[in-house]
């Protein structure tokens, strides 16, 4: 028999208890005092320590870029971390550059008139308070109705209960994609954007939000032989402050349009169309239709983060 040094014999023990051990540096921190961090902006001239790991082998230079490529909605749950990522991320700069972006349509100056006039130059409570446009997932509204079959037995009249789905997604830069269909929203979220097909069946309009209120006006312009605009009026509101995750669909009208309007003003069919009356038409064989004459149940669109 093989015998074995005792020194290799206590290094195989040694090793078999590091196996089935789990290493948990963070238990070294138990019990150790951990002062308040000093605010974002303190003039303190305290020398401040922060016992955590990972502030320790993070600089706040590279947290600060961190926290500048973070969406708004994740800056939120990151403030719920600690103390010092909450000091953090009350920093202006992360919330003048998320109010800039989500409302350049209106540009720099009038965002900072605004700041001023009624946020009183806070940009976070500006992003809080303000009605805005979710860019960062989908609108949806399910919509069902009863339509009348063709009677096969003179005892029986069947019916069908026709479901169909109407997607809209908004970007900042004043532009959106519409699109109905019976697909569910995992299905379609895939080729919502501006690199899909026209086979798909995606439509492209503009939009604009009213600054005192929070109102949107949009169009979306269906091509072909007779060419229809779609005009759709929606009011935003939110389950929670800050939300702005519904929307009630307040009126949607589809008219006729000229085909020099279309040929000359394509992408901006909303330019066009925004000063006409509900009932005109340009094209008398297209009517205006307004399916709030229609007695259909109001539609209320649900917000849904794709990722």
């Amino acid at each position: 028999a093989l015998s074995i040094p005792s020194e290799l014999e206590s290094a195989l023990r040694l090793r078999t208890v590091q196996y089935f051990i789990t290493k948990r540096p963070w238990l070294d921190l138990y019990g150790v005092h951990v002062r308040p961090v000093a605010p974002f902006g303190s003039t303190s001239s305290k020398p401040q320590f922060d016992p955590a790991l990972i502030h320790r082998c993070l600089p706040d230079e590279l947290l600060f870029e961190v926290f500048a490529r973070m969406m708004p909605y994740d800056l939120g749950r990151a403030a719920c971390v600690c103390r010092k990522w909450r000091y953090t991320v009350r920093n202006p700069v992360f919330w003048r550059n998320a109010c800039l972006k989500a409302w350049q349509t209106a540009g720099v100056i009038e965002n900072y008139r605004i700041l001023q006039s009624k946020y009183d130059g806070s940009w976070r409570k500006m992003w809080l308070l303000r009605s805005r446009v979710r860019t960062d997932g989908l609108y949806v509204s399910r919509n069902t109705y009863i339509r009348a079959g063709i009677a096969e037995w003179k005892i029986t009249n069947p019916v069908h209960i026709v479901c169909y789905y109407r997607y809209i997604r908004f970007y900042p830069s004043g532009r959106f994609l519409y699109k109905n269909s019976s697909q569910k929203l995992k299905d379609v979220a895939k080729y919502m954007n501006f690199k899909a097909s026209k086979a798909d069946s995606l439509f492209r309009g503009t939009y604009t939000l009213s600054m005192s209120d929070d109102k949107i006006e949009a169009a979306v312009l269906y091509p072909g032989t007779r060419p229809t605009v779609l005009r759709i009026r929606l009011r935003l509101r939110g389950t929670a402050t800050g939300a702005n995750n519904r929307m009630d669909l307040l009126s949607l009208v589809t008219s006729g349009v000229n085909d020099e309007e279309v040929s000359t003003t394509e992408e901006d069919i909303l330019g066009v169309v925004e000063n006409w009356r509900d009932d005109e038409t340009h094209n008398p064989d297209i009517p205006a239709v307004d399916q709030s004459v229609l007695n259909l149940p109001p539609e209320k669109m649900d917000y849904f983060v794709t990722g």
